[in-house]
């Protein structure tokens, strides 16, 4: 094949020359191009692999369909792999690099695959790697991970910045065809706000291509006139190189724009790419249509093209895919593509058109060879020729170019994406897009309007109409004059018999047409399961090109219409988005809020280490001088409110306000323990199940008065329960009265915990809190001294004597600096959530680390609280299911190393002695662990095959992860004051 560059013609700025380089070859373009006409223009048609046999492919399309051209663009941090060429808009500087190939585009090992092609067919890894089962960690999934995909991943930190923005529109218009630019144009004279979005860099469509004359003047020129005047109505944005990938609900459309990708050097002062939600009152969809391609053997050698393809890229390029073209064609589509080429000085050799009869003209001294089929081609990296059938007589035809054209399918994607079904017309030979309402409309190619009268005409009548409805007056628009023109008309063909190679549906993913007869045999045949049988359709392109001759074949092979077979569901999104392009300024320290405490500051001023924890920023440990490791500032921490007191903050927990007179009841029925006759003035630890019978979370509830409860929940849950409850009051039970409001920002929570807390916190509070007065589990509304309103709460997390006081937000680091100076004489101090962590390990408390969904009461030593006598209580019927309550359920213990030097890691399984590590062997796990200062060394939680039965057993603590093992003696989870003594102090 030899393509070149025309020597005139073109939409393209030859006083613009750009260099660029493929594979590090030197090569030259100029301005307006594509990456793809630019290889063409300099003959470079072998452009990549293809996924599975590594097969020789060239440039097929000239648009966003493209299934071949992927390449990766730039180099180092800002490369951008899977980039289409046909899509990628020229710039100088522009390096481009092959895909899917090794050591080099032309010479690639992987090629093999194509040796090996009768072995591969569809469905093959499903039956191939299936034994033996010990080479599959070894082996198979190493090397299918290492050939999985196209483009490499960058690992290095992305260097673009990217935004994203609101739009607000009467009209979104998609599409900047010939009526997508109408129907701007009616409705921006109406005075309608108008946004026109298309995903080219220069707006005109099919325009761009045309050769016919409107209003006198060519295509292009009245594109650029209709752009211009859209320019000028304030009332109308116009957004290029911008594409709408998603159809949402509200009429809200997801749409990315393309900022600075066509720039060597993107501006620190712009985003490189940048997401816009379009809200639209109405949206007019003008995408056009995709021609199809044919399914013929050896269809998929670099050089065929799509018909189309081949005209766009003489017309608006100046760029010949070959000195000797040939035409195969089921329609007028193809003559148009032969007389294109011949008005440009391109040769023709001969058009192939599979239909008996037909009034298409060919150009003159062009060869015509009706009910003619091609059933291979030549050449290895470029064609050379084509076999031609036609009544059993064979015929090789010399050519380097052969443009195909099957007929046209309407661009619907979005029209589609919420659900409604396309529509089979039996009229246009394609899928039609539904009827989804005035809320979407579909004109020009879209609706199957081929002419670019009809086109016009749709897309000024749809607006006006859309106009109408909004209450603007829009005047019948006075539509461009344009040359007569015939109706083009195709034939369907699927599939082309007699292929002496193979016949290819999806070139990316080189399913030809027998996979898919093998789909059928084997029980695949509805269309869903054929494309993931075939892996047809589910390459990047998403089967923009093949999927309609895959639901064609698959409707000849089942003998019905393709109206019965349907397609594919259609999704957001229509053409691949940047992960950048959808996180926008969420990344680094912005990738999620973060939410302070209310004492932030306060632990920020004690010198605070802090760590992320959810959403929230916690203080982790307050390190002193001297202290060289975080370890040794959390066993200080720890050791000291064992001694004498500390002050933490807990503000992060969940806190839920619930009101009503039948709040006492809701309670009692969200809980698995009792909660209905919980005196005024009282805390009660709580524990939340989920319907099957598993902890869903744990916390406390106070009732501060009768008809008014204070929730409390783990901080990770707070979300969670708080849209549980929301879902309970209002699906549930709707009958009771109950209200509720989570009061998470409004209270600064600290806790105060040690011998000494009393002490210390008497110095603040006015009442009483003596054991007496106030004892364990007690909670009341008080105030501080200085007429500050504040909770009390006698509940510890530590095992220690311990309070915790809630006071508004806006108080709370006054009021901890108050306890800390109170606290000076008493030797206090303030610990984080590492020395929290500690003690409550000590205390054999429990965190989500231990209910992580797979947890019953039971299981956490806790079934004394589930309440076998409660009518009913969320998963109490279905913890009685026998999973749930045999005997050799895991159960929670505690672990002591034998070695007391020895460590211990969460996440660690559980082996008897002797026995070697595997499924059937395992005990258990680790579910939390740490070092005890108090008691001078290594602690864990874990849960152990009826672990409450083995108290003083030895056990095997296997961490393969780590390649460490330790015995260890299981014991009481309660590692310090098993007795609660000192709880209760």
């Amino acid at each position: 094949m030899t393509a070149y560059r025309l020597s005139a013609g073109g939409l393209v700025d030859r006083s613009k020359v750009l260099s660029f380089t493929f594979d590090g070859n030197p090569l030259r373009g100029f301005a307006g191009d594509t990456l793809a006409s630019a290889l063409l223009a300099n003959d470079q048609m072998l452009v990549g692999r293809s996924f599975k046999y590594h097969r020789p492919r060239g440039i097929v399309s000239a648009g966003p369909s493209e299934p071949n051209a992927l390449v990766t663009l730039g180099s180092g941090a800002r490369s951008d792999p899977n980039t289409k060429a046909t899509v990628a808009e020229l710039y100088a500087g522009l390096t481009a690099k092959s895909q899917n190939r090794w050591p080099s585009l032309g010479f690639d090992v992987c090629a093999v695959n194509g040796l090996l092609s009768p072995f591969l067919g569809a469905g093959f890894y499903y039956k191939t790697f299936m034994w033996p089962r010990q080479l599959w960690e070894k082996l198979y999934e190493p090397v299918i991970r290492r050939a999985a995909g196209l483009g490499r991943a960058v690992l290095e930190r992305d260097p673009e910045s990217y935004e994203k923005s609101w739009a607000f529109c009467d009209l979104l218009v998609v599409g900047g065809g010939p009526a997508g630019l109408m129907a701007a144009l009616t409705a921006g004279r109406a005075g309608l706000r108008v946004i026109l979005a298309d995903e080219d860099f220069r707006l005109g469509g099919s325009l761009l291509s045309e050769t016919e004359t409107v209003d006198g003047a060519s295509a292009p020129a009245f594109a650029d006139r209709a752009v211009a005047e859209l320019k000028s109505l304030e009332n109308v944005t116009l957004l290029p190189r911008t594409t709408v990938f998603g159809w949402y609900d509200d009429n809200v459309f997801g749409a990315v724009e393309r900022v600075q990708k066509h720039v060597a050097e993107p501006s620190t002062k712009l985003p490189t790419e940048r997401v816009w939600r379009i809200a639209a009152k109405r949206a007019l969809l003008a995408t056009g249509a995709e021609e199809r391609p044919l399914v013929f053997g050896g269809n998929d050698r670099p050089g065929v093209m799509m018909a189309g393809a081949v005209s766009t890229y003489a017309k608006r390029y100046g760029v010949s895919a070959g000195k000797s073209v040939a035409i195969f064609t089921s329609g007028s589509s193809g003559y148009r593509t032969a007389r294109d080429l011949s008005a440009k000085g391109v040769a023709v050799s001969t058009i192939i058109d599979s239909r008996p009869e037909t009034n298409d003209v060919a150009p003159d001294g062009v060869r015509v060879i009706r009910s003619g089929s091609i059933v291979d081609t030549r050449g290895r990296r470029r064609l050379s020729g084509i076999v031609v059938e036609r009544s059993g007589f064979e015929e090789l035809i010399a050519c380097d170019a052969l443009g195909m054209s099957g007929g046209w399918s309407p661009v619907i994607h979005l029209a589609c994406q919420r659900g409604a079904r396309p529509v089979w017309s039996d009229t246009l030979n394609a899928f039609a897009a539904p009827d989804v309402g005035n809320a979407l409309r579909v004109a020009g190619a879209a609706n199957g309007v081929y002419t670019l009268a009809g086109c016009l005409r749709d897309g000024a009548e749809k607006a006006t109409a859309i106009a109408s409805e909004l209450g603007f007056n829009a005047a019948a628009a006075l539509l461009p004059v344009t040359e007569p023109e015939v109706e083009p008309s195709f034939a369907a063909v699927w599939y082309v018999p007699g292929a002496k190679s193979k016949a290819f549906v999806d070139f990316q993913n080189d399913v030809h047409a027998k996979d898919l007869g093998l789909a059928l045999r084997e029980g695949f045949g509805h269309v869903e399961h054929a494309k993931r049988y075939t892996t047809s359709g589910m390459a990047t392109d998403q089967g923009k090109l093949s999927n309609i001759n895959a639901v064609g074949i698959l409707a000849g092979m089942r003998g019905v219409s393709p109206a019965e077979v349907g397609t594919t569901t259609f999704r957001p999104f229509y053409t691949p988005v940047s992960f950048g392009a959808l996180a926008g300024t969420s990344r680094d320290s912005h990738a999620t809020p973060t939410r302070k405490s209310p004492l932030h500051e306060w632990a920020k001023k004690h010198g605070a280490t802090f760590v992320d924890s959810g959403l929230w920023f916690r203080s982790a440990w307050f390190p002193r001088a001297g202290e060289k490791t975080w370890r040794e500032s959390v066993d200080r921490e720890v050791l000291n409110v064992r001694a004498n007191v500390g002050l933490c903050d807990v503000s992060t927990l969940g806190k839920i306000e619930v009101f009503g007179a039948d709040a006492a009841e809701f309670l009692n029925r969200l809980y698995c323990n009792a909660m209905l006759k919980l005196p005024v003035g009282k805390a009660r630890y709580g524990l939340m199940l989920r319907e099957d019978g598993f902890v869903f979370d744990d916390g406390t509830v106070s009732r501060l008065a009768e008809d008014h409860f204070f929730v409390t929940t783990t901080t990770a849950m707070a979300g969670a329960v708080m849209s549980h409850i929301d879902y309970c009051a209002q699906v549930l039970w709707p009958d009771l009265k109950v209200r509720f409001c989570s009061s998470s920002d409004q209270w600064a929570q600290m806790a105060i915990a040690g011998p000494k807390a009393r002490d210390v916190l008497q110095q603040l509070v006015d009442e009483d809190i003596s054991e007496t007065a106030f004892p364990f589990l007690s909670a009341r509304a008080t105030a501080l001294r200085g007429g500050i309103h504040a909770r009390l709460f006698r509940i510890s997390f530590s095992g220690e004597l311990a309070f915790e006081l809630a006071v508004p937000a806006g108080y709370g680091e006054a009021v901890a600096e108050q306890i800390m100076e109170a606290g000076r004489a008493h030797d206090i101090c303030a610990y984080g959530v590492e020395a929290l962590n500690v003690l409550r390990l000590e205390k054999g408390l429990l965190t989500h680390a231990e209910f992580d969904g797979r947890v019953t009461p039971d299981d956490a030593g806790l079934g004394r609280m589930f309440s076998a006598q409660k009518p009913d209580f969320i998963g109490k019927h279905l913890s009685a299911r026998y999973g749930l309550t045999a005997a050799d359920r895991m159960q929670l213990v505690g672990l002591r190393p034998v070695d007391k030097d020895k460590d211990m890691r969460a996440g660690a399984h559980l082996l008897k002695e002797g026995m070697k590590p595997s499924t059937l062997n395992d005990q258990g796990w680790v579910s939390s662990a740490g070092y005890s200062p108090v008691l001078g060394q290594h602690i864990a939680l874990a849960f152990l095959k009826s672990g409450r039965e083995r108290y003083g057993e030895k056990i095997v603590v296997w961490d393969k992860l780590r390649d460490h093992e330790v015995i260890a003696e299981v014991c009481d989870p309660a590692f310090v004051d098993p007795e609660n003594k000192k709880l209760k102090a």
